[in-house]
């Protein structure tokens, strides 16, 4: 099953939405926690497991699902899986 932040969507009726209540990703993903730790974005729109990461441009935890996790630090500089997982936790504890 497709998964969006940790929920599992679907396709219906020409639209993904969330598996759990019908309701369409594209609108009300913004609303939800983290399907994996629960914890809702920060003000600032940054993931909850994640807050603010100090000199970094996007990140993403992945959601449960570490393939998909990224820590971008400029246009040429980015960390995928486990590796960007792993600076996650490194600079949260900074």
């Amino acid at each position: 099953m497709t998964k969006l932040r940790g929920h599992d969507v679907e396709y219906r009726n020409g639209q993904y939405v969330f598996a759990d209540n019908g309701n369409p990703t594209a609108t009300t993903w913004q609303d939800r926690p983290c399907g994996y730790c629960g914890l809702y974005n920060t003000p600032e729109g940054h993931d909850g497991c994640l807050g603010t990461l100090p000199n970094v441009m996007n990140a993403c935890c992945g959601h449960g699902d570490s393939n998909t996790a990224y820590v971008q630090f400029d246009k040429e500089s980015t960390l995928r899986g486990q590796e960007a997982i792993e600076k996650i936790e490194k600079l949260k504890g900074e």
